[in-house]
């Protein structure tokens, strides 16, 4: 088993992290509060190539494998303290690139990718419904042939993105065909008629990536902007998962290595009854466990990613690492405030954003209660 990793992939990871400390952490804590979209960062993250690394280079993107991707969102994760941008641009590259990549026509492609890779477009899907989360395809959304064109009708709930999108793959089922066949995704433009972003949902954590709820009433929608062939909604939307549960939460390495070098060095510093306070096992401890869960966090990222990238079937090992990396993001962000104590506490301090961002990756792109139900299903339960 090869570990190591190419010089180019060091430079690239190194670069990004580089770029992001200098880049994406400008006025975090008042964007953070006011639950403000980092335009700004956004556009410098196309200008790097951010946005570009999964797209193949003959489609205007920077051509990177799923390892190289991963490797970056890492780097990103380290650098950038602003989790909800990161995370914007995880539900763009994962939901919307790629399956444009895997699905989309020609005319679609060129429609869209040059725009999404320039940071001239925002976009991203549309699956969850106020009466459908984990059980994603018992969606009321409709979809209804008229001539050339698709009659949509229905509600989107929980959509990142939504609110400064300027495409949203929508999934809507056809009435009458067994689910989850008869599903079928639809690229709908802002400005559609019957397309309207309702509100603008307010958020525990990632709070500067916007989340909305998007309406169709009678949207018309052509037949050109179907992705993919009627019914291929369930292909696509497993698809994108696939390579979304592999690579989501790579940046969440970055950040844990980052909580874990900034606990390493207040320990040392931080002195109670006459000594620094790493000299004490319960708080060395804690450390320890941190980099433990780090490690194993790691392997099973790069693991599921390899793995997509030699295009063999990965279920397992992406919901592994989905499942155990979110959850162990949320375990060290509680150990990074209770190593820093009351300061870890305070807003201003940076540590408590963490944990609340972390809550976020056992809800999104299925529940750990989801992954676990996946991986009972791949042991012969």
């Amino acid at each position: 088993m090869e570990f190591s990793l190419s010089a180019e992939q060091r430079e690239l990871k190194e670069a990004a992290a580089a770029f992001a400390r200098a880049e994406l952490n400008r006025d975090l804590a008042e964007r953070e509060e006011a639950g403000e979209f980092p335009a700004e960062a956004w556009q410098a993250c196309a200008r790097f190539g951010i946005q570009g690394l999964p797209v193949p280079a003959e489609l205007g993107g920077g051509g990177s494998d799923i390892v190289t991707t991963a490797l970056v969102m890492e780097a990103l994760g380290y650098g950038c303290r602003d989790n909800g941008l990161i995370f914007s641009l995880n539900a763009q590259m994962w939901s919307i690139e790629l399956p444009l990549v895997r699905f989309g026509t020609a005319a679609q492609q060129q429609a869209y990718l040059p725009g999404l890779v320039s940071g001239q477009l925002i976009g991203v899907h549309a699956m969850t419904e106020p009466d459908s989360g984990s059980d994603a395809f018992s969606m009321r959304t409709r979809a209804e042939r008229q001539g050339d064109d698709y009659v949509l009708n229905g509600t989107k709930l929980y959509i990142t993105n939504a609110p400064v999108a300027d495409v949203v793959l929508v999934f809507a089922s056809h009435p009458g065909r067994p689910r989850p066949a008869g599903v079928s995704a639809f690229l709908v433009d802002k400005g559609t008629p019957g397309f309207a972003v309702s509100r603008n949902l307010e958020k525990m954590g990632l709070r500067t990536s916007p989340m909305g709820e998007v309406v169709l009433a009678d949207c018309l929608v052509p037949a050109a902007k179907r992705l993919g062939p009627e019914g291929a909604g369930m292909a696509i939307f497993h698809s994108s998962m696939g390579w979304e549960r592999s690579c989501i939460l790579a940046s969440a390495l970055g950040a844990m290595q980052r909580q874990l070098d900034a606990c390493v060095a207040y320990a040392r510093v931080r002195k109670q009854f006459g000594q620094a306070i790493g000299k004490f096992q319960s708080v060395a401890g804690k450390v320890a466990d941190m980099y433990l869960r780090l490690e194993a966090a790691r392997l099973l990222v790069y693991q599921a990613a390899w793995l997509a990238q030699q295009g063999g079937p990965a279920v397992s090992q992406a919901a592994a690492a989905k499942l155990f990396t979110s959850e162990a993001w949320v375990q060290s962000s509680l150990d990074a405030i209770q190593i820093h104590g009351a300061y870890g506490y305070m807003k201003e301090a940076g540590i408590e954003r963490d944990l609340r961002d972390a809550v976020a990756g056992t809800i999104y792109s299925g529940t750990s209660e989801i992954q676990r139900v996946i991986l009972s299903r791949m042991l012969g339960l």
